[in-house]
């Protein structure tokens, strides 16, 4: 956190991607954020897993950074052509939605975004016109257009 407020100034946004654990690491960029958001794959063990993550997220904003938001939930790897796939999001729709924004974008599941690994590119140099990277910019144009809000919302409460 330390490191990352000497570079605010020269950043609008730093994302920090961490590894599906709840590790150290994982710990610390929680820390570190003012808020983040959670992507979860439409399974039932990953789905599982987020109430353990929230539990997570709970006590480190509780213990150690009050200022610790979450922006949403975003669903990944989704297979809407499987009715398992469809449940699982309608589950932690019903489950979460109600407390915590789940994004209406969803990232679909894609072979070509599973190459990406190995070869160590960005789903944007790798399959720019793909679905997956869709997904992606359509997520982009949500999470700003919820800034916009929230910077609307401090101007309002300026006044």
């Amino acid at each position: 956190r330390q490191y990352l407020d000497t570079l605010k100034g020269q950043y609008s946004h730093i994302l920090i991607d961490c590894q599906p654990s709840l590790g150290m690491l994982t710990v610390n960029a929680l820390a570190a954020a003012n808020r983040i958001i959670i992507p979860v794959q439409a399974e039932y063990l990953p789905a599982k897993g987020l109430e353990q993550l929230l539990s997570t997220v709970n006590k480190v904003k509780r213990q150690i950074n009050p200022k610790l938001q979450i922006d949403g939930i975003l669903l990944t790897m989704v297979d809407n052509r499987t009715n398992f796939a469809k449940e699982i999001a309608a589950l932690l729709r019903d489950t979460y939605g109600s407390k915590i924004k789940i994004f209406g974008t969803e990232i679909p599941h894609s072979v070509r975004a599973k190459e990406i690994s190995a070869e160590g590119k960005s789903i944007f140099a790798h399959d720019p016109g793909g679905k997956v990277a869709e997904g992606y910019r359509n997520l982009t144009k949500e999470v700003l257009k919820l800034e916009k809000q929230r910077e609307k919302n401090r101007a309002g409460l300026g006044r």
